[in-house]
């Protein structure tokens, strides 16, 4: 069986044959209404949300399948203490496929090791989120007519910003694309992140001004600042209103600009900027449950699995550092990790003696 745990599970060409099936739904509905018949999804979702669950039952029942599932941890044996493995094996017996959220990063994978079914990463934590990544990439094409050669504004929380991390994951496989990425120092893009673009030679520039960033850029990404990913109550209200798009600051922007966001919005976009036709925000939204459709199609006809990752994977006999990892809190899940030889420094890639990245949130251990 196929699983989605991060959008670089999948191939370019699977994404495009995704975005060219998504096309056809969109084109001619009738004809895919029943292709799901007798097949259940279950959605577990162990932390809030409300687009992303929704686009996925929508999805499945627009394709004539049957949807259960629950839509919070207090909701499931979780608040009894029952482990993510257990849930998902257990709702394998009732399930076709699963699309899973939750709060701890690497959930997804601790899952696909107990699982029997397929399995989509509807969010994990600050760490991934491919389904949203789909969507983006079909307002890109659909706005846009590319994927490549772009100039990408991303803004905001790049840090914990789970969707920035899987966009740029997507968009750097695509030639001559770049991006502009705009955030407090606090919340800038993790270093793994910018190591992989230095490594890859994509160009990239770190700023801090959204005013002089926006006046160049073929499309302009918005987060809002994630009050539930800080630990500090004090350092989430310094930090909130980093950022505000209003009519003044659409003023500056090219006139074929487009503004995407992944939504929910906090006050980070006026909603004056609806009215704008370079706002792209809700549009998202439909293409996000076409692309859902598409993608679990895919995943319930696919009978190989995708080439094993070159990374390996060790033991070190200890946890790893991140209180958001799900090995620090998983029954019987066993912390791995892979070793890395450079790190980011003063922008450039240094050698250094090998250290570990945990297998599961991607953290550098310290």
């Amino acid at each position: 069986m196929r699983h989605l745990l991060s959008i670089t599970d999948l191939s370019v060409d699977e994404i495009d044959a995704l975005l060219e099936t998504a096309s056809d739904i969109e084109a001619n509905p009738d004809k895919y209404a029943h292709v799901m018949e007798g097949k259940k999804l279950a959605t577990l979702f162990f932390e809030p949300s409300t687009r992303t669950r929704l686009s996925f039952e929508a999805a499945m029942y627009e394709l004539g399948g049957h949807v259960i599932g629950f839509a919070g941890a207090s909701n499931s044996s979780a608040a009894k203490g029952e482990s993510v493995k257990d849930t998902v094996r257990t709702v394998g017996c009732y399930a076709d496929i699963i699309a899973m959220r939750h709060p701890l990063e690497g959930a997804p994978w601790a899952a696909v090791q107990a699982a029997t079914t397929p399995v989509i990463n509807a969010g994990d934590g600050g760490h991934h989120h491919p389904t949203q990544t789909l969507a983006d990439l079909m307002t890109l094409k659909k706005e846009k007519g590319r994927l490549d050669h772009l100039k990408v504004g991303l803004c905001g929380d790049l840090r914990f910003g789970r969707t920035v991390h899987s966009l740029i994951g997507a968009l750097s496989r695509y030639p001559g694309n770049e991006f502009v990425l705009i955030s407090p120092r606090e919340l800038r893009v993790p270093g793994h992140i910018v190591a992989d673009l230095i490594e890859a030679g994509i160009p990239y520039k770190e700023a801090e001004s959204l005013e002089d960033a926006i006046g160049d850029l073929d499309a302009l990404y918005m987060t809002r600042i994630q009050q539930e990913r800080f630990f500090s109550p004090e350092e989430y209200l310094r930090l909130k209103d980093s950022y505000i798009l209003d009519e003044e600051k659409m003023r500056l922007a090219p006139a074929d600009m487009i503004v995407m966001h992944p939504l929910p919005r906090v006050n980070e976009i006026d909603v004056k900027v609806d009215s704008d036709p370079r706002a792209c925000y809700f549009k998202q939204v439909m293409y996000g449950k076409i692309m859902r459709k598409a993608l679990i199609m895919k995943l319930m006809a696919e009978t190989e699995l995708p080439p094993k990752p070159s990374r390996v994977f060790i033991t070190t006999g200890k946890q790893c550092k991140n209180p958001r990892c799900i090995s620090s809190t998983e029954q019987g899940l066993e912390p791995l990790f892979y070793p890395v030889h450079q790190v980011m420094r003063h922008g450039e890639l240094v050698r250094i003696p090998t250290k570990y990245v945990c297998a599961y949130c991607d953290m550098e251990q310290v």
